[in-house]
């Protein structure tokens, strides 16, 4: 391998494409299952990601951690963090339940995003909100078991940016309710 003036070696670094995984507060072993699963993790690297970064939650299932060396998808993961708003920010695609704050966090920032429902929730009022963004076509939505399919068939290029709300109406509302002057 050949050398430049300074010493450093030619070789490309490869592009870090990060899949970030989150599950919130919750129990959702079987999306943790699912994304630690052979044929997903060789689809993401198939699709050009380099990094699996799972947060786990409250879950007992423990994910197969990986350094990428051979090649493959180096996968990681934690359980909380005080904040994950860095690793949703430096995710190429994100993977995540289906919380409301989850999704609009990740559509505010522009980046792909697969919810996963989780069916084991009583009164499962989160699958509307997914399934209602995905027929808008913000995000694609998935079960565990439909997972790898929805990976493997996904079409990002599809999605279509999550127009930023505006409040103005609101706050126009609720300052002609107290009295002040609207404009």
């Amino acid at each position: 391998m050949r050398e430049n003036d300074d010493g450093q070696s030619k070789k490309k670094k490869k592009k870090r494409n990060v899949v970030f995984v989150t599950v919130g507060t919750t129990c959702f072993d079987s999306l943790v299952r699912a994304v630690d699963a052979p044929e997903i993790k060789q689809d993401l690297l198939n699709r050009g990601y380099t990094a699996l970064l799972i947060q786990m939650g409250r879950g007992s299932y423990i994910p197969t951690k990986c350094g990428g060396e051979d090649g493959g998808l180096a996968v990681d993961y934690f359980t909380f963090s005080s904040s994950i708003a860095q690793h949703l920010k430096s995710a190429s695609l994100v993977i995540s339940h289906a919380g409301s704050g989850s999704i609009f966090e990740t559509l505010r920032l522009g980046k792909p995003l697969i919810v996963v429902v989780n069916e084991g929730l009583m009164d499962n009022h989160q699958s509307e909100l997914a399934e209602e963004l995905a027929e808008r076509k913000h995000l694609l939505c998935a079960r565990p078991q439909t997972l790898h399919q929805t990976i493997s068939t996904m079409n990002l290029e599809s999605l279509i940016p999550y127009p930023p709300g505006d409040a103005t109406p609101v706050a126009k509302l609720i300052n002609k309710y107290l009295g002040f002057l609207v404009d």
